[in-house]
């Protein structure tokens, strides 16, 4: 019975550590892809209901709906680059075919026109649900600002 219980645990931690090389993954891919400004790559992140939720505005729900608030921002931003985005990513749980993680962000954005830098930091709550196909994706959103430490 010992044996049974100890084969038990260790089929679970290779599936957690598993799960857990996958979210590296997923993260470094979001970070890689907001560096880039690769909108339509961000969104491909999100799930179809996906909710995003910003400060001051109201839940934003489904990827429609958050495209649409990506993208007007983005069009109000011609020849913006962002120079640094730096994610270090905490608390990653996960159970089944779920997982949550927080993250502290800073990001560094250069307008065009020789305009001052946009210094920006944020803390964000990511909750991600895995796909019938394996792949991750963002279901849920929290972002807030944060002072700069």
């Amino acid at each position: 019975m010992a044996s049974l219980i100890a084969a038990v645990r260790m089929k679970a931690r290779t599936a957690e550590d598993a799960g857990r090389k996958e979210i590296d993954a997923f993260n470094k891919r979001y970070v890689e892809l907001h560096l880039k400004m690769d909108t339509p790559g961000i969104l491909a992140l999100w799930e179809e209901d996906g909710v995003d939720l910003m400060p001051g505005d109201a839940a934003m729900i489904g990827r429609k709906k958050i495209s649409a608030w990506v993208e007007e921002i983005v069009a109000k931003m011609p020849g913006y680059k962002v120079m640094k985005q730096d994610m270090e990513f905490h608390d990653i749980h996960l159970c089944g075919e779920w997982a949550s993680e927080w993250a502290t962000e800073h990001q560094v954005v250069q307008p065009p026109d020789g305009k001052p830098l946009i210094d920006n930091y944020g803390n964000m709550a990511l909750v991600l649900h895995r796909e019938a196909n394996g792949e991750w994706k963002v279901q849920q959103e929290m972002w807030n600002a944060a002072p700069k430490p």
